[in-house]
């Protein structure tokens, strides 16, 4: 009988540690570096303005109709408002004015959306933040934003073509020079470039 009494606790600290080894590797799951689309970061300096991206970054995973007509049932179809990635609305800080297609815009952290064209894209600079796609869950209910609304800044920037062997399996936001000086925002994916300059006021 004592045998027995002593043997249980050992038994019940044994559950008791392995639901607690249990719980960490559940929440590691849920880590934006294990996303099937995981998160990504673009900077640099423009002026005296930092800039800096953070968007998900979303494969091919064998998917050959990403940008195109609705009737194509493309992944994201044209004229239609993109998050910019994947998951969470993809979020572009300034810290100081710059100028965003020859228009200026303010410092500060904006949402980052695009509607996608075969010819040129609009890029929307919104005020709203935190949003999931393009809206926010509240009360476990999805509650879509009127993006117009907060929009602060919209232009828009040629579409252009990669070529087959230039193909990007991950969309890809970066800053590079652009080719008559100063800086672009290149959005890239499989063989869509849009580049977006951005200038110091």
């Amino acid at each position: 009988m004592r045998s027995v009494s002593n043997r249980l606790p050992i038994a019940a600290l044994a559950l008791v540690a392995s639901t607690l080894m249990v719980l960490p590797a559940a929440a590691q799951d849920l880590h934006p570096s294990r996303r099937p689309s995981p998160m990504g970061m673009a900077r640099t300096t423009i002026g005296d303005a930092y800039v800096r991206v953070v968007y998900s970054r979303p494969y091919e995973r064998g998917r050959d109709n990403i940008f195109g007509t609705e009737e194509s049932e493309a992944l994201v179809p044209y004229g239609k408002v993109w998050r910019t990635g994947a998951n969470e609305a993809t979020e572009i800080t300034v810290t100081g004015d710059v100028m965003v297609a020859g228009q200026a815009l303010p410092a500060g952290t904006y949402s980052l959306f695009t509607t996608p064209g075969p010819e040129e894209w609009t890029i929307h600079f919104v005020g709203a933040l935190g949003l999931n796609g393009t809206g926010r869950f509240v009360d476990g209910e999805f509650q879509p934003v009127d993006l117009g609304a907060e929009t602060v800044l919209a232009v828009t920037a040629p579409a252009g073509e990669l070529a087959e062997e230039d193909s990007v399996d991950q969309f890809t936001i970066a800053f590079e020079e652009a080719a008559g000086g100063g800086t672009d925002m290149v959005l890239r994916w499989i063989r869509t470039e849009v580049r977006v300059p951005i200038s110091a006021p």
